[in-house]
């Protein structure tokens, strides 16, 4: 994930391409989306299973979304 944020910024900033602006909007609610689970990640001991599933299909549903609005 964290790639693929890495080479749309790399991408944009060299001028050679012009991303759709909620895809890039998408992409960064993602960046920030990771970030902030990895912080409460030790903070889930019991229920880390559940804290995937949902921080998984939050991050599913971003992508989907950006995919929809970029076609």
């Amino acid at each position: 994930m964290m790639v693929q944020v890495l080479v749309g910024v790399t991408l944009v900033a060299s001028h050679d391409y012009v991303a759709p602006r909620f895809h890039m909007f998408y992409g960064f609610l993602t960046f920030l989306t990771v970030g902030i689970a990895a912080s409460y990640w030790r903070q889930m001991r019991g229920r880390r299973e559940l804290f995937y599933g949902l921080v998984g299909l939050f991050i599913m549903g971003l992508g989907i979304r950006a995919i929809l609005q970029a076609s």
